[in-house]
């Protein structure tokens, strides 16, 4: 073992965050080292505050990687400032720089972040927020994280406005928060304004640009709902008569714990009917997302409303046949974890392609209830060679007779779990 110095003094780069009221905001030590760079690199709004710079300015831009691996030959001679707005190290592109250039030849001088500022300004502390990056990113999942969360920081962008933010939590019945919006936060445009609620926020049409949000449960005694999904079947709308046309709670937790799934696990759910098996995966992959695929128009219905009632909103629905239709799904979206509820008669070339698509370590989890597919489930996991557990679960639920309770059996269910290795393809 050893133990290395860090030494980052003369570093040929020096990453700088600046305030919104820009070179007024720079330490004497940050002021220095733009005095002494013969290259300044930033975004336009930084390197105006720096009209008196004579030297290389590199605008930062779209294509960063591309800007970072000049500032890295340049900083082979040269000495290279880089601007970023507030602590650029949180979620900024100080991480990126320090990979392009290389550890220990950044020294980074960071500034208040907006974010810190917020809170600041708001009077609220802010060791116990979840932080949220919607800055150009979709919010589908939002929705889903937010339920475990009494308190939220989320970076915003011109799509992803706080007003839209507000909009978008109260489709999916997401109102019981309060917010705290900062505009230009350090700079002489600034303020901070409270929202009692959500619906003040959504109806507010004179928010800055360059903004930050901060979300607080309203409710003081507000606490998360348990880790552990075990939903009852009467919470999720389902065709009527045929109400054993959902997972009944008991396997779902069985099926889903043998899916072995992580916060940031993408899933498939085949032949997902009312959707409780992709929806319950995404409540437990708050960081990932689920696919409900299902080819009955009206069960699709269902589901689209189950995500709704229950405020789910990262399982995006895709309508059609399987297998054939599982290849509109983007290679990116490969799985981590496949459940496969129904097929079609379709069993055998379901698992093919699903265990195909599967991620090396992932898990392949399919119920079968006939006769028909379970031959067929058992089959196709021998021809394949496949790594296959079986288990038989009857699950008797009690039930009233006049003064008495008998028990009620559920049909019996075998739940095949396939499991790949981390070096199969």
């Amino acid at each position: 073992m050893s133990v290395h110095e860090i030494q980052i003094e003369s570093a040929p780069v020096t990453l700088i965050g600046v305030g919104d009221d820009g070179c007024a905001s720079l330490s004497s030590r940050a002021v220095h080292a733009v005095s002494r760079a013969q290259v300044l690199a930033g975004g336009e709004r930084l390197l105006e505050f720096f009209p008196q710079f004579e030297g290389q300015r590199i605008v930062l831009k779209t294509g960063l990687k591309q800007a970072m691996a000049e500032i890295a030959g340049l900083a082979d001679e040269n000495n290279v400032c880089v601007l970023a707005s507030g602590d650029p190290l949180f979620f900024g592109i100080g991480n990126l720089l320090i990979q392009s250039v290389g550890e220990g030849r950044v020294h980074v001088i960071p500034h208040p972040g907006s974010m810190q500022l917020a809170f600041a300004r708001a009077g609220l502390k802010w060791d116990d927020a979840a932080w949220i990056s919607l800055h150009g990113r979709a919010r589908a999942g939002l929705v889903t994280k937010l339920k475990r969360l009494a308190k939220a920081a989320i970076f915003t962008d011109a799509k992803n406005s706080p007003r839209a933010i507000a909009e978008y939590l109260l489709e999916y019945g997401e109102s019981e928060w309060r917010a705290f919006v900062g505009e230009h936060l350090g700079g002489p445009g600034e303020r901070v304004r409270r929202f009692d609620d959500l619906n003040t926020l959504a109806a507010c049409e004179d928010v800055a640009e360059l903004n930050v949000l901060i979300l607080q449960r309203s409710d003081a005694e507000w606490r998360p709902a348990p880790t552990l999904v075990n939903l009852s079947e009467d919470l999720y709308a389902k065709r009527v008569p045929k109400k054993g046309l959902i997972t009944k709670k008991e396997v779902r937790l069985l099926s889903i714990a043998a899916l072995n799934l992580r916060a940031d696990s993408v899933i498939w759910d085949v032949g997902a009917a009312s959707g409780s098996i992709a929806i319950e995966c995404a409540l437990l992959a708050v960081n990932g997302r689920a696919f409900a695929i299902e080819v009955e128009t009206e069960s699709l219905e269902y589901c689209r409303e189950n995500l709704k009632n229950l405020a789910v909103d990262n399982v995006r629905v895709i309508e059609g046949r399987a297998p054939e239709i599982l290849a509109n799904i983007d290679a990116a979206d490969d799985p981590d974890a496949v459940f496969i509820g129904g097929s079609k008669g379709s069993l055998r070339e379901i698992i093919e392609v699903c265990y195909g698509r599967l991620k090396p370590g992932g898990r392949l989890v399919v119920n079968a209830i006939t006769f028909e597919n379970i031959q067929e489930a058992y089959g196709t996991a021998k021809d394949l060679e496949l790594d296959c557990e079986i288990t038989q679960v009857q699950i008797s639920r009690a039930v009233p007779i006049a003064r008495f309770h008998r028990y009620d059996a559920q049909n019996p269910i075998h739940i095949f779990t396939i499991k790949k290795g981390e070096g199969d393809e």
